[in-house]
């Protein structure tokens, strides 16, 4: 039997008063889905183990089956895998966002989503006047980059930019969690506050901000930590002969490698909305033919949830459905070898609160012969009812894989 996770980032949510008290899952248009919920077996997965931060690289390793305690080095070493920077002993890696800052308000979190070939042009300015034999940045995607720092010392507070959108900066900025970390907080607010100067009047954001578009007038480095010690997926799973990781996102990217999945790279796959659903859907189909794993990663709905945009994100629960799921259902459901089908998102996104939080997501799996339960729908509610109850730790992976 050959298994795809087909996950909608941040996809779950909280009830929604305009929607009569639904949640968007609940009010969205989602046949697939529901057919395939009728179909197989539901239950919730909690993705956010006790002490750790909401954030997508701890949900999307928990979904993997990853015991967060012994390899979560955050989120800037997953996106320098992504990118193929080889991190060498007592290198620090940050995730290092292009934000707008206006006034003294940190405004948005992605500057407006610029552009990769936008951004590229900036973080190689930065490397340039900022960059040194000790610092090194690297250009990433849209506004995600990576900041390393040799010798830097990963006890450091930071705060996600995304969670605090239209938030005064300035409190917000590095400490030291120790006495030994202190200079490189210096560092790292140092070189927020002289992107700053460096930024503001930079051809290419007069540019943007003559166009109406956010400036990306500051970097944002959150989220430290050095090389993880990850076993590759296959390794734990023997059904995991080989594997794929379809997405967008570096830090998906940086997660499938350090699995062991090899990466398909789908052109017009932006990481937003106005992503490449079907080019995503066909390279699935593609790679189960090959392989026996797919981990099928889709944005979209998190992008509109830190936007707060309830109509944006319920369009995006209806694209994955219409457009990802139906049309890999379709294909692979009369394939004479079978396939097993989980979908799930890894954290709520709640459009009210514009960022993650930590409670259990829904989830359902299906494969020929599956014995069905009473849940008759995709959503929260729903699949709270269903045979498989709370799951925590790796017990979905191990349930789906056998």
């Amino acid at each position: 039997m050959k298994h795809i996770i087909i996950l909608g980032d941040g996809m779950a949510d909280w009830p929604v008063d305009a929607l009569g008290g639904h949640t968007l899952l609940q009010h969205a248009h989602t046949p697939y889905m529901d057919e395939l919920a009728r179909r197989g077996r539901c239950g919730m997965l909690r993705t956010v183990p006790e002490g750790f931060h909401p954030g997508s690289e701890v949900a999307n390793m928990s979904v993997l089956g990853y015991d967060l305690s012994q390899v979560y080095e955050g989120r800037g070493v997953l996106e320098a895998a992504s990118m193929g920077v080889d991190l060498q002993p007592g290198d620090l890696a940050m995730r290092c966002n292009l934000v707008c800052i206006e006034g003294d308000l940190l405004k948005n979190h992605s500057a407006g989503h610029i552009t990769s070939d936008e951004a590229r042009v900036l973080i190689d300015y930065l490397q340039a006047h900022l960059g040194n034999e000790r610092v090194h940045f690297y250009p990433g995607v849209q506004y995600r980059h990576l900041l390393v720092i040799r010798g830097g010392d990963k006890r450091i507070c930071c705060t996600p930019p995304h969670d605090v959108p239209l938030k005064p900066f300035r409190p917000l900025l590095v400490q030291a969690e120790v006495p030994e970390a202190q200079s490189t907080a210096e560092l790292v607010n140092h070189l927020t506050l002289e992107s700053q100067r460096l930024l503001a009047d930079h051809p290419l954001n007069l540019r943007r901000q003559t166009a109406g578009h956010d400036p990306a007038n500051s970097i944002w480095a959150w989220s430290p930590g050095y090389r993880p010690k990850m076993e590759p997926l296959a390794a734990r799973f023997p059904q995991v002969g080989s594997g794929v990781v379809i997405t967008a996102v570096d830090l998906i990217r940086g997660i499938g490698r350090y699995a062991g999945l090899r990466l398909v790279d789908v052109p017009g796959a932006t990481g937003l909305y106005d992503t490449d659903y079907e080019g995503k859907a066909a390279a699935a189909v593609e790679a189960l033919r090959t392989d026996d794993f797919v981990y099928l990663h889709v944005e979209a709905s998190d992008e509109a949830g830190h936007e707060g945009d309830v109509n944006l994100k319920l369009r995006t629960i209806e694209n994955l459905d219409a457009r990802i799921v139906g049309p890999i259902w379709e294909a692979v459901s009369g394939w004479d070898e079978p396939v097993a089908i989980a979908v799930l998102p890894d954290h709520p996104t709640p459009c009210a609160l514009r960022t993650h939080t930590a409670e259990p997501v829904p989830f359902l799996i299906y494969y020929p012969g599956v014995e069905p339960d009473s849940v008759q729908t995709y959503d929260e509610a729903a699949c709270r009812e269903g045979a498989y109850g709370l799951l925590h730790g790796d017990e979905f992976i191990r349930i789906f894989l056998n």
